[in-house]
């Protein structure tokens, strides 16, 4: 095999903010404050993050200097990153990058931040470090491939971000390329991501993201004391490739290196849900639009989805027709297509309305298929293609790429109205535009406290059940 560990820590540990082009330097900002609105808005809101916080301060993690957006308390350095993380990945309304299958930046963004804030990091050098996460994350899961790696039921998201989030932090803190082979080989060690979460929409799901966030910076920590790593921790007879998928290509993740950015593939997504489920969406509310469509006339919907859809968010058909609670919505075609027909809109203010009349009697209407189009389309396009039936008539939409691909990019504007969206709700609108600021203009920062502090709210939020 390559030589893969190698390469990306010389990679990770020699990249430079100055050297980056310009559209991926603007690319990562605009990541990072997407990621932001996220965090926010996921401690503020999702039912997992109370329990998540009791538990951090059961682990000792509390007490210490690093912040935790949406928080007025301060943690330990892992304590910030596990939250930070969890936080980010637990409305599913983070970034993704469509041929990994993965959201990369719930465990490296976090991972850098903390980092950022132990030594004083420059902004420009947490954007370096942030794009040297991304590669690393993302062209580990294009190696693999990502489908073979779920198909033994594994979280790409988690089991890929402990290696990304260890090359951010690494980057950071100025680790040798040495140090960070040392990183990469502790961080083996604690790659871990279960799909199992599918079987009663567990909150693992989100844990295991934010903990391969955790996970990263403590590799990252241990190897900057002179702790020794597995070596050829990527490619090795029992590295991460050969152990975590049959049939890996480890040349495939080094094309381009350097000169092509697997960020630039990294998409945003425009509603907070599977990714999978986001082409339909987009279907929905068009045909809806286009012709006027009522949820009382629509006999039957098939969603054509790619075969890796299929086991995120078609089936069981019964169970994703019956969503139970958010986890269940959120990998639920059903009831994504459902919310668009039913109300022409899809957002985090659609998941408290899972019970109403509308949406139960429309949802076991909607049937999914593995879509042969849609297929060919996959892995380059997480394509969807939808069907309504209503009026003796049927409406088809094939939308190959979804808003928010690389190829249909959200605007800048676009991209502030959904972080407003988000966290003027926990730190008012006028901070959080001080907010956004600050991360746009992180470029020219001498470090992340000031852009950290802004972060907290000016008054405690507290979550039911606190």
């Amino acid at each position: 095999m390559a030589a893969l560990t190698q390469r990306f820590a010389a990679y990770a540990a020699g990249i430079r903010h100055a050297d980056l082009p310009p559209e991926v330097e603007a690319r990562t900002r605009f990541l990072i404050l997407d990621l932001a609105g996220n965090i926010l808005r996921g401690r503020h809101d999702a039912e997992s993050s109370a329990p998540l916080l009791a538990a951090v301060r059961a682990m000792g993690m509390t007490g210490g200097a690093h912040a935790v957006m949406g928080e007025s308390a301060r943690f330990s350095p892992l304590g910030a990153a596990l939250l930070n993380g969890a936080f980010a990945h637990s409305m599913d309304f983070d970034d993704t990058h469509a041929a990994g299958t993965l959201h990369p930046g719930a465990p490296v963004i976090p991972a850098a931040l903390a980092a950022a804030e132990m030594v004083g990091a420059k902004g420009a050098d947490v954007i370096a470090a942030v794009v040297a996460g991304y590669e690393v994350m993302n062209r580990l899961a294009i190696s693999m491939p990502a489908g073979d790696h779920y198909d033994r039921g594994y979280h790409p998201t988690a089991t890929c971000g402990v290696f990304g989030a260890a090359a951010a932090a690494a980057r950071v803190m100025g680790l040798t390329a040495a140090q960070v082979e040392d990183a990469f080989g502790i961080a083996l060690s604690q790659s871990a991501g279960s799909l199992q979460f599918l079987a009663n929409g567990a909150w693992t799901k989100r844990f295991q993201v934010g903990w391969a966030a955790m996970a990263g910076l403590a590799a990252a920590l241990t190897a900057r004391e002179g702790f020794r790593g597995a070596a050829e921790a990527l490619e090795g007879k029992a590295g991460f490739l050969r152990a975590y998928s049959p049939n890996p290509t480890p040349e495939r993740a080094l094309q381009g290196l350097g000169t092509q950015y697997e960020l630039m593939e990294t998409a945003v997504k425009p509603y907070p849900s599977c990714r999978y489920g986001h082409a339909c969406v987009d279907a929905a509310l068009a045909l809806r639009a286009e012709h006027g469509l009522r949820p009382e006339e629509i006999e039957g919907v098939t969603m054509g989805l790619p075969n890796k859809g299929m086991l995120l968010v078609g089936a069981p058909l019964d169970y994703k027709q019956h969503p139970r609670n958010v986890v269940d919505g959120q990998f639920s075609g059903p009831f994504v297509v459902a919310c668009a027909l039913v109300h022409g809109h899809f957002g985090w203010d659609s998941y408290p309305r899972m019970d109403e009349p509308a949406l139960r009697a429309l949802m076991p209407k909607v049937v999914t298929e593995e879509d042969p189009e849609v297929q060919a389309e996959f892995p380059m396009n997480m394509s969807g293609k939808l069907t309504v039936r209503a009026r003796g008539r049927e409406f088809v939409k094939f939308v190959v790429v979804p808003k928010g691909e690389p190829a249909n990019f959200l605007s800048e504007d676009e991209l502030r109205a959904k972080f407003h969206g988000l966290a003027d709700a926990v730190l008012g609108a006028g901070r959080a535009a001080q907010l956004a600021d600050a991360v746009l203009g992180l470029a020219a920062a001498p470090d992340v406290h000031g852009m950290m502090r802004l972060s907290a709210p000016l008054q405690a939020v507290r979550l039911a059940g606190e």
